[in-house]
């Protein structure tokens, strides 16, 4: 059943908007991941504990994207479909939420976590230390390593969070346009 938009344009059925956002968002996130990878093993720019944190959100949105895309082309339930975007919406959220705080730790807005923002505690004996030092590249999370107009890393994965939750949310919106 197609529906009509506002100006007169058929809207994408359930089954084809959760195609098309679900697509969309393990796109995003897959291209996202080839870009921290890039950074992280091409131009050796080393995540810290944060950004690999932030990375889970990624890690889950391919595969449930992929699966949520299969399932609407085989005419998935409305309720499964709609399932698989809410979590895809939250996790995203919660991605944006974390790359803010995150980005407000690079900004010295609030306290990182201690384990790399914090002053170094343990180091150790003498022997391991020196022993470390060779292969060990310390990394905080306090310190911008990369910025592109005024955002870093950890600002881009807020936006990018949020055009995931959006896309989402259009898919869930049209879902819902579609049972009226």
């Amino acid at each position: 059943m197609a529906l009509e938009g506002s100006a007169g344009q058929p809207v994408a059925d359930a089954g084809q908007a959760a195609l098309l956002s679900a697509a969309a968002i393990a796109v995003i996130a897959a291209l996202t991941l080839a870009g921290a990878w890039f950074f992280e093993l091409v131009l050796d720019i080393r995540p810290c504990p944060l950004c690999l944190e932030q990375r889970y959100a990624y890690y889950l949105a391919v595969p449930l994207g992929i699966v949520i895309a299969l399932a609407a082309t085989q005419r998935a339930p409305r309720s499964l479909l709609a399932a698989g975007l809410v979590v895809l919406l939250l996790a995203s959220l919660a991605n944006a939420v974390l790359g803010g705080y995150h980005a407000g730790v690079e900004w010295g807005w609030w306290p990182g976590p201690s384990d790399c923002s914090g002053p170094v505690a343990d180091l150790g004996s003498a022997r391991d230390l020196l022993s470390r030092l060779d292969t060990v590249k310390v990394v905080r999370c306090d310190q911008v390593q990369w910025r592109f107009l005024g955002l870093s890393l950890a600002g881009y994965n807020v936006l990018i969070s949020l055009l995931m939750a959006a896309l989402a949310g259009w898919g869930l919106n049209r879902q819902r346009a579609a049972r009226r």
